[in-house]
């Protein structure tokens, strides 16, 4: 690991600014993912600006029955509030269902949100990586690319979003709040995050010093029967193959509001608009079902080793659909 600085952020301006400051700097907080970067020299901040201090760690409801998340709220804490329990269970299954309960009691909702790809590629120094080092290409478009992305690739970059909780996040419609420079604003989650192109080192808006203070998921009556399912190669601690987060508002047999979006399979938590439009207005029924299904796969771009996660996913759409069909 390289030689860095390391500092605490007594307060939420100070510690912006010591980053805006010094390019090389970054924010550290529950540091699950950026200090394993460190370690590997994928990472090499010149200076850490610990925030865990800052005030910063509160689930608090909002007017309007949502809830706000504090950047700095551990993922065990937020996995077993009440509320979140209550009015978004696809938010606790997805964060149960990430890493291990160690990691989840030092893991932050900020740095979950802001975590980087486990691609093997990105992580191995030895190879070449766009996102790693931009324009030196991408090892894994003809390497092993079986838990590769198929959906928002490029030729610069197949890499898969890691996170369990972005995939409900995006499915719940969430808004990021920061704080940076030039003051604070809110962004669209699905909007947070941003497909590789030909940028594959840029992976969200934010600005350099800017900080999340908050997600903000939204009253959202359909969240009451939700769930989120995931496929991966072993029961623990191990990221998806394909996921699941879905939710479902049936009234008078039929489907008045639906949210879907994937995980495992896109370059970004991956929501899918086309195939919750396929959803709203219909009856529930496995022909429904199957053609949202079709249409939350629609133009996957599968390479070598990474063709079953197209099959693989349409059915876990049709299973999380058909488990929330039957509840209604």
């Amino acid at each position: 690991m390289n030689p860095f600085q390391y500092e605490q952020a007594q307060e939420l301006n100070s510690g912006a600014e010591r980053v805006l400051r010094t390019p090389e700097a970054t924010f550290l907080a529950g540091g699950t993912n950026l200090l394993d970067l460190m370690k590997l020299g994928v990472e090499k901040p010149a200076v850490l600006v610990d925030v865990r201090k800052l005030p910063l760690a509160q689930v608090e409801e909002l007017p309007d029955g949502g809830l706000r998340l504090g950047a700095l709220a551990r993922n065990s804490d937020v996995a077993f509030h009440p509320l979140v329990k209550e009015r978004y269970p696809l938010l606790s299954q997805a964060l149960l269902a990430g890493a291990s309960a160690q990691l989840r009691n030092m893991a932050t909702v900020g740095g979950n949100v802001m975590q980087r790809t486990r691609c093997s590629y990105f992580r191995d120094t030895s190879t070449r990586c766009n996102k790693r080092e931009p324009g030196t290409g991408c090892s894994a478009l003809e390497g092993i690319n079986r838990g590769h992305a198929v959906l928002g690739v490029s030729e610069a970059c197949i890499a898969t979003h890691p996170s369990d909780m972005a995939v409900a996040l995006a499915a719940l419609g969430a808004t990021v709040r920061v704080k940076g420079e030039k003051g604070e604003r809110s962004i669209p989650f699905t909007d947070f995050h941003l497909l590789p192109g030909t940028t594959p080192q840029r992976e969200t808006q934010l600005e350099h010093g800017e900080l999340i203070l908050s997600v903000d998921v939204p009253a959202l009556p359909a969240a009451k029967q939700s769930l989120y399912i995931k496929v991966r190669d072993r029961a623990s601690y191990a990221f998806a193959l394909a996921s699941v987060a879905a939710a479902l508002e049936v009234k008078n047999g039929r489907i008045e509001q639906a949210r879907l979006a994937l995980g495992g399979v896109g370059t970004k938590p991956w929501r899918v608009p086309a195939a919750e439009a396929k959803l709203v207005g219909q009856a529930p029924s496995p022909e429904v079902f199957q053609a949202a299904a079709a249409a939350a796969l629609e133009g996957a771009q599968p390479r070598e080793h990474n063709g079953f996660k197209v099959e693989l996913a349409r059915r876990l759409v049709v299973r999380a659909l058909t488990v929330l069909g039957g509840r209604s």
